[in-house]
């Protein structure tokens, strides 16, 4: 039987990071300008960071791209919303939304997901 995916949420992210850091939660809490109090909450994911701390977190831990799509996603499943990287960015281009709905209506599979971010990356590699 296979083993069921590990789950990590946003204070598990943070706590991890931390550490990583050797950081305490007080001397986080005070980098981040937050109250332990707050800082406690997050990792507990009794709360989530506003973006304001977001933006903090990646400078304090110095995250890379993915790291920093990693924490954004984990946001996002806590906010039960979109990630706030792409929030912007879709509700600025109405095409982005209509190609959106489309898809979900259509439901495209991941295939076509895929070939279409090879094609808008190509030019990259």
């Amino acid at each position: 039987m296979p083993r069921k995916k590990e789950t990590m949420l946003f204070g598990d992210f943070i706590r991890e990071k931390r550490l990583e850091n050797e950081m305490t939660a007080r001397e986080l809490a005070k980098t981040l300008g937050i109250s332990p109090v707050y800082m406690c909450d997050m990792e507990k994911n009794r709360s989530c960071a506003v973006d304001e701390i977001l933006d903090k977190l990646i400078q304090v831990f110095s995250l890379d791209e993915g790291e920093t799509r990693r924490m954004y996603d984990l946001v996002a499943i806590a906010r039960k919303t979109v990630s706030p990287d792409l929030h912007n960015y879709i509700m600025g281009k109405e095409l982005v939304q209509t190609a959106l709905r489309e898809a979900n209506k259509h439901q495209i599979p991941d295939e076509k997901w895929e070939q279409f971010i090879r094609e808008i990356t190509k030019n990259e590699e």
